[in-house]
């Protein structure tokens, strides 16, 4: 699907932040009907309909109030998440050292740190100001490369490729430039705003992270794999979206991409917060309805896998390698890392079976630790089934990952299956 892909792309690159995710989903969403609603004002929704929510600018929840009756025919839910592990400025980051203008910054989420030195890199995120009396917020993104992290030179330390480690406090400072005045971070931030928004305020705060400027691209012999920043967890983002909006209005379907899954998801925005169950409870406001309705759902959270990696093979289970353009991953973690049993990896088995999608399983090594997804969380919070895949994936929290080019159709058709089929089967 050449043209899928290259909306990919495009959406990948025009997505350095959580912020600008989930502006490009909801401007992607008005685009195809849905309706922007207000939390803060009263929902009424009794008739079908398409409709979306955002919450802290970085979480988005869309859905379709289906015709179908959902007491008899639950919810279809897709889950994924919105950030990306980064480096993120700090609050007060200016430094001045040896002529050089550098930032401060810290380490969001579990970041491989080696992948950033030498990059080129970019800045983008959310600033709030004060203009006169009033206090607004703003999305901006410098989208040139202003900054990067020189490695120190191996005549410098000779036994760099055997035992470097990052000190994140004093090693990843990025330099902006050259300069023998003082500079103000902030007054940089400020100019930006002016040159993006015309608007000339005061910073009063901001949520900003670097980005690597090469874009996402289709690479190999045969353009066969998807190289990008932030493939986990946008490229679920995006294919859930393109999912949903080929869901037919039979159907109550919703999906959701919270914020803050790389930090343990523990805000307002996250999927431990209360984001998704509130927009549910105002669709089925009346308790035991909803509770009925919660045991006929399926949650099917995607996030990102570890395909198997050719130069470090041993570090999977023998028995379960994924590889990239072979079809989705059914995760599957017996401590509940993931929310997968053996009811829902049935039924995901059988939605591929039956539109001809390749699947593979995946487990840790039994001497690892397994990392995690909003899928155990969500599932926790509504008490609803859940099943946890993925896309196999190499360089995982990389700043430029690399995935299939295949892989995203493959799952797309099995999403847009699971959000039409006409019943999801008893056995769940």
């Amino acid at each position: 699907m050449p043209s899928f892909n290259d909306e990919l792309l495009t959406f990948l690159s025009q997505s350095p932040t959580p912020f600008h995710a989930v502006k490009n989903m909801s401007t992607q969403l008005e685009k195809e009907g849905f309706k922007k609603l207000d939390e803060s004002e009263c929902w009424k929704i009794t008739e079908p309909g398409r409709y979306y929510a955002v919450r802290n600018q970085s979480s988005i929840i869309a859905f379709t109030r289906g015709n179908n009756d959902a007491l008899k025919a639950g919810i279809r839910l897709i889950g994924a998440h919105t950030d990306s592990p980064c480096l993120r400025v700090k609050p007060n980051p200016t430094i001045h050292k040896s002529s050089y203008l550098q930032v401060g910054v810290e380490v969001y989420g579990g970041v491989l740190l080696n992948p950033w030195f030498d990059r080129d890199l970019s800045l983008a995120g959310r600033v709030t100001y004060s203009a006169g009396s009033a206090i607004s917020s703003s999305l901006i993104n410098f989208n040139a490369p202003i900054g990067i992290i020189p490695s120190l030179a191996i005549h410098l330390d000779r036994k760099a490729n055997e035992s470097r480690s990052i000190n994140p406090q004093r090693h990843l400072p990025p330099v902006l430039m050259q300069t023998d005045e003082y500079t103000t971070f902030d007054s940089l931030l400020e100019k930006r705003l002016q040159e993006e928004h015309d608007i000339e305020g005061k910073i009063l705060g901001h949520e900003l992270s670097f980005y690597d400027v090469n874009p996402a691209n289709l690479i190999g012999m045969n353009n066969e794999f998807i190289a990008s920043a932030r493939l986990d967890n946008l490229l679920s983002c995006f294919i859930g979206l393109k999912s949903l909006l080929l869901a037919d209005d039979t159907y109550t379907c919703v999906l959701v991409c919270n914020d803050h899954e790389e930090v343990g998801s523990a805000s307002n925005a996250g999927a431990f917060g209360p984001f998704l169950r509130n927009v549910i409870e105002r669709l089925f406001p009346n308790r035991e309805e909803l509770l009925r309705i919660m045991s006929r759902s399926v949650l099917i959270s995607t996030d990102n896998a570890h395909g198997i990696h050719p130069n470090y093979a041993d570090r999977h289970d023998t028995n379960h390698g994924p590889l990239l353009n072979k079809g989705p991953v059914i995760k599957i973690n017996a401590n509940q890392r993931y929310a997968t049993n053996s009811i829902t990896q049935a039924y995901f088995a059988h939605l591929c079976d039956q539109n001809d999608i390749p699947y593979q399983k995946f487990v840790n090594r039994s001497d690892l630790s397994c990392g995690s997804t909003i899928g155990p969380i969500t599932s926790t919070e509504l008490g609803v089934k859940t099943i946890d895949i993925g896309l196999p994936t190499f360089g995982m929290h990389s700043v430029r990952e690399l995935g299939g080019a295949q892989d995203p159709e493959y799952l797309y058709r099995v999403l847009v299956n699971f959000l039409n089929i006409t019943d999801l089967p008893n056995a769940l």
